[in-house]
């Protein structure tokens, strides 16, 4: 008979000599990846891993049968056992724990259906005992996917969940693997070491494993950005002190405006001396370089990242794995008598969810226009400040780092209203699978969180001192408060400064909370099941984690360490992967602004990566391993940042930054200019009679455009020659493929030949 296919280890059914592809070579090399020759160090524990349960329900403990919820928990658990589910129960004081198993039956049935398949046929050898990680993933589709009656309506587990008729749910870990786990990987002393993609393949499943392998290539190729952004960095330092247009701005002797109409003096334009030299760090002759290297940067992680995804899934057998035909494995599983959901489409529903998305665009653009407004009264209110001079003499400037704070409040707050209309959205749209819902999800999520985070700053990069007027003309809010304007040293000082004061806060806070909010919760849990640890005695059997089944008193113990853990759910890695691609946004999207933004995502990845890793081995409930081929839509998102960098790095060096105007005044107007005596408005080129736009200011626009355009091809053209040079798949791949599929397809005539010779013979 013909071997069935199915994910197991990746150390099991490996050729011996097999080659490995030059992608993972390359990986092990620089030290992105542990070196592991394909089998991990989960091949060296003993064969027969101890495991109590498959799956755990959780619910309080209630001994009246009149009552609902008890009515409900025993219809529940009888419906699981229809299934040939074996259920035991454990009682404890005030909780009840159903530990689940599935029988042999159960997985042999997906076998076989995996192996008729249409994309999952050729995915993965099947060979040896099944995995942990695949029982878990087909019993939680089990207990997920089977509902009761309730007043005519079907109700899922989740609804029990919501209306605490179960209080948790969730898989165990296997504490051989997890302490293997907590040693060579999730520990802060690992920050330098390679991760072990194939052992978090084995226990968390491809899903998990491939968003670390893209977060540990992206954190690699951090690195050169890194240092170029400090480069240039330190280029703007070395040189700033000696600008004779720095020096021509600290000599000034020229009066200013005062900054808003009541009680507000006038200053000298020298005042700016020190934000000009600040501004110059940032906004130079290496900011552009800078900028078309990190656009041409993005195209290169991502073809790169393309080859590392395609070796490993490749090495994993799940090159042609198919998430949406699993899912209807699963459902056969689950009910042989179940029915095909059938593909719909209505164009009443698609236009109240496009209507539903813009009218909450709005909405965030509305938000944003709010922290204009706040900056604009903020502004006003500070420079008549006179109890210390430093706030009103910066006014503009506190008025902006106050305004970003703020900003970030927001994005907190949304972030949580971002995702309830999401899912609403969603579930309007009613998606046929769960895969296309993950993807309208994601899709949904990451517009809303765009444009909560760079809403404020397109303002503050495009609009910020081009809409305010013009002394004896401004713009006032309400016909009393002057619209805000660009620092005096330029435009892109204020963006510098939003930007880093978000980024900063993003990082540092979100990292805070996302390590202190499990552990917390893991010590409130110890705290609370103190009496029923009090109860469980210590294992007297000396061989019990050698056996291949707990004890008792051994599984009461799993259970409770399992469940003081931090609870997860089917957003836990979603939420992971969007706060790393706003990361991928901040460090892309407007970096001529802001160079050292690559260092400081550098920094937060390193620890991001074991923070991550320390959370979801030993802080939090073991995650539903998922198996797939990619990182999904997320690739798509990707590729879109890269093109938004291109056009928004043009635009801010063109249009934003002073580098196109400081050539112009270098080179025509300035001191270097030989006999001209045209006298400007620097900033504004306005005239001074009747302040109406100079000739000036048209030919500084005519050099911006065409920069902006001529930067946009160029950058686009090296894109294009990056992506061409570098193949989404290396040709290793597709042999070993291709050789793999033939040797298959000879394996399965093979075995047809022999039965049909049998019958022969009978």
């Amino acid at each position: 008979m013909s071997t069935l296919h199915l994910d197991v280890p990746s150390n099991q059914g490996r050729k011996l000599g097999h080659k490995r592809a030059g992608s993972i070579e390359l990986l092990e090399v620089i030290g992105v990846v542990k070196k592991d020759n394909g089998s991990g160090s989960f091949s060296l524990l003993p064969v027969h891993s101890p495991q109590s349960f498959d799956y755990v329900l959780v619910a309080q403990k209630t001994d009246d049968d009149g009552q609902e919820s008890f009515r409900k928990q025993r219809d529940f658990i009888n419906a699981l056992k229809d299934k040939q589910l074996t259920i035991q129960k454990i009682t404890d004081e005030d909780k009840v724990f159903y530990g689940i198993t599935a029988p042999k039956e159960i997985f042999e049935t997906y076998r076989y259906l995996l192996k008729v398949s249409d994309a999952c046929n050729w995915s993965c050898e099947q060979q040896g005992n099944i995995p942990q990680s695949t029982r878990i993933r087909i019993v939680d589709f089990i207990v997920d996917h089977t509902s009761i009656e309730s007043d005519g309506e079907p109700e899922y587990l989740s609804d029990l969940i919501q209306g605490n008729i179960f209080e948790a749910q969730f898989c165990l870990h296997e504490k051989q693997e997890q302490k293997e786990l907590s040693n060579s990987w999730a520990r802060w002393t690992a920050c330098l070491n390679g991760q072990p993609i194939t052992d978090v393949r084995d226990y968390f499943g491809e899903k998990v494993a491939l968003y670390f392998l893209w977060l540990g290539w992206y954190t690699f190729l951090l690195i050169p950005a890194a240092v170029l952004g400090v480069i240039v960095f330190l280029y703007g330092l070395a040189f700033f002190k000696t600008s004779p247009l720095i020096q021509e701005v600290c000599q000034s002797d020229t009066i200013m405006c005062p900054l808003c109409d009541d009680k507000c003096k006038i200053w000298k334009l020298s005042d700016t001396c020190t934000y000009a030299k600040v501004s110059i760090l940032f906004d130079n002759e290496g900011t552009v370089a800078f900028a078309m290297f990190m656009a041409v940067w993005a195209t290169v992680f991502l073809e790169f990242w393309k080859r590392h995804r395609a070796s490993y899934v490749s090495e994993w057998k799940v090159f042609d794995w198919c998430e949406e035909e699993e899912e209807l494995i699963l459902e056969i599983v689950n009910n042989p008598n179940c029915e095909s959901k059938k593909h719909s489409h209505s164009y009443l529903r698609s236009t109240l969810v496009m209507v539903l998305v813009t009218f909450m665009l709005l909405l965030i653009i509305g938000l944003a226009h709010a922290l204009v407004v706040f900056r604009v009264i903020a502004s006003e209110q500070l420079a008549k400040f006179k109890s210390w001079s430093f706030i009103s003499d910066n006014s503009n400037t506190v008025a902006f780092m106050l305004g970003a704070v703020l900003h970030y409040l927001t994005i907190i707050i949304m972030t949580k209203v971002n995702r309830k209309v999401a899912l609403k959205l969603c579930e309007l749209e009613k998606a046929r699978s769960y895969a296309a819902i993950e993807r309208s999800f994601t899709v949904k999520m990451f517009v809303f969180q765009f444009f909560t985070l760079f809403s404020s700053l397109i303002y503050t990069a495009f609009f910020l001192g081009r809409i305010n007027g013009h002394p004896g003309g401004y713009v006032k809010l309400a016909g009393k408060w002057r619209l805000e304007e660009c620092h005096p040293s330029g435009c892109l000082t204020d963006l510098f400064i939003q930007m880093a004061v978000i980024l900063f806060l993003k990082q540092t806070i979100n990292n805070v909370f996302e390590f202190s909010g499990p552990w917390f919760t893991r010590w409130l849990k110890r705290l609370q099941s103190r009496k029923l640890r009090q109860n469980v005695r210590q294992c007297s059997k000396k061989n019990c984690m050698e056996s291949t089944e707990l004890c008792d008193n051994c599984k009461v113990k799993d259970l409770l360490r399992n469940f003081e853990l931090d609870s997860v759910d089917q957003f836990s890695l979603f939420d992971e992967f969007l706060e790393m691609v706003l990361q991928f946004s901040f460090t892309t999207i407007f970096v001529a602004a802001f160079p050292l933004a690559p260092l400081l995502a550098l920094l937060n990845n390193i620890i991001e990566i074991r923070l991550d890793a320390i959370k979801m081995v030993s802080l939090e409930r073991r995650l539903i391993p998922k198996k797939t081929n990619d990182i999904g839509i997320w690739t798509d998102v990707l590729e879109t940042i890269g093109v938004l960098a291109v056009i928004a790095n043009g635009l801010v060096i063109g249009i934003s930054s002073d580098f196109i105007p400081r050539l112009v005044y270098r080179y025509r107007y300035g001191p270097c200019a030989i006999s001209s005596t045209t006298e400007i408005d620097y900033r504004d080129y306005r005239s001074n009679e009747d302040y109406t736009l100079t000739n000036q200011f048209w030919v500084i626009q005519a050099i911006r455009f065409a920069f902006v355009v001529l930067f946009e091809h160029v950058v686009v053209l090296c894109k294009f020659i990056a992506g061409w040079f570098v193949p989404g798949s290396p040709l290793e791949v597709k042999n070993t493929r291709l050789q793999d599929k033939l040797d298959r397809l000879k394996e399965e005539l093979k075995a047809e030949r022999e039965r049909h010779a049998r019958s022969q013979n009978e």
